[in-house]
């Protein structure tokens, strides 16, 4: 189908259902020579897994990647690399009734309307379980930008209606209460220790009443050169937003001072440029024009409700009668903590590209 291909020079497709045998991807364009071990792909998987408890589903893949070609002793030969994850835990049967419902919230009626067929069973290629092809795909990516000195880091900033403080304080110097590592020892994905119990208690009342929560994935990437960005229709931010925008839970992204930047001054908003060619602020995230300008690249991506809820809910047929629907299965409280990976993932797909383009922008 159209639209399964990502990216120009750094690509990747992506194939597979939800609960089909397996899902995968198949990248093109790593460039040859490029140390990739299983264990870095694998160690990005195990971070989107579900099934490690807070507002994750309970569904217990174990998703083990196999490297099915590209890579030989070690090394990327650059031609395609092809990477699959074999489904083991998916009960399909938890979904039959939803054979000839429309689920409220979800792209059933939308895909069969396009399709005239569609893959009742989690959602096929519309469910979030398509994303470990994009982590799986950006774990490549992540080690091409790295042996390039670019690092990227994302955490929840919001979840549930909880604002979680950034990693500047109030009076303008590092927050020391924030911590990066913190990310990867809450099952939230929180950068801060102080917040987890607070958030732990909301999901927990969501989940007891079969509701679902929303929140923001922030996300900073360091180490970036100038000039990394396409003109017009190329332009960094916006591949960025057709990237995050792809998930299908993403409802919105801000760069930098964001929305505020709509309520303040052009005085206040201009990053002045610097005799050392940086600049004093950072209002713009690192983009200007399109074109990174060597500072962090920041960014925020607002991620909907889960649809999947198991209070009752009214919807329609494929009949065209109105019916009453209760979801049930494995599904996820709040998506974000598991979509600070995927975050991560989009962001290195796009910066890979735009890596690989940028060498052949001048002599």
């Amino acid at each position: 189908m159209p639209g399964s291909r990502f990216g120009e020079l750094f690509s990747v497709t992506t194939f597979g259902e939800s609960h089909g045998p397996a899902l995968g991807c198949v990248i093109d364009g790593c460039p040859a020579g490029l140390s990739l071990s299983l264990e870095d792909i694998s160690r990005e998987l195990r971070r989107r897994r579900p099934g490690q408890g807070g507002a994750s589903t309970s569904r217990g893949e174990t998703d083990e990647p196999e490297i099915l070609s590209g890579v030989f002793e070690g090394k990327t030969l650059g031609t395609p690399i092809a990477i699959l994850v074999r489904n083991a835990d998916h009960h399909s049967a938890d979904y039959e009734n939803l054979r000839d419902l429309y689920r409220p919230g979800h792209a059933d009626l939308s895909w069969e309307t396009k399709y005239g067929f569609r893959d009742h069973r989690g959602g096929g290629r519309t469910s979030g379980r398509e994303t470990l092809c994009r982590v799986a795909a950006g774990a490549v990516a992540k080690v091409l930008l790295a042996a390039n000195g670019m690092q990227i880091r994302a955490w929840t900033s919001s979840i549930a209606g909880i604002d979680i403080p950034g990693p500047i304080s109030p009076n303008g110097g590092r927050d020391p209460a924030f911590d990066y590592g913190e990310t990867e020892n809450n099952p939230f994905r929180i950068p801060r220790r102080d917040y987890v119990e607070r958030v732990a208690e909301k999901i927990e009342a969501l989940k007891k009443e079969g509701d679902s929560a929303g929140g923001v994935v922030s996300c900073r990437a360091e180490g970036l050169p100038a000039g990394l960005g396409e003109p017009v229709f190329g332009k960094l931010d916006a591949r960025l937003a057709a990237a995050l925008l792809s998930l299908g839970a993403c409802k919105g992204i801000e760069f930098g001072a964001g929305f505020e930047a709509a309520r303040m001054k052009g005085s206040e908003n201009n990053d002045v440029p610097l005799p050392d060619k940086t600049y004093k602020t950072n209002n713009a995230g690192g983009v200007l024009g399109g074109i990174s300008t060597g500072l962090p690249l920041e960014f925020r991506a607002a991620f909907k409700p889960v649809p999947s809820i198991s209070k009752p809910q009214e919807t329609a047929d494929r009949q065209g009668r109105l019916r009453q629907l209760v979801i049930h299965g494995r599904h996820d409280v709040c998506i974000v903590p598991r979509a600070v990976p995927v975050v991560e993932a989009m962001t290195a797909l796009v910066l890979a590209d735009l890596l690989l383009l940028q060498r052949s922008a001048r002599i």
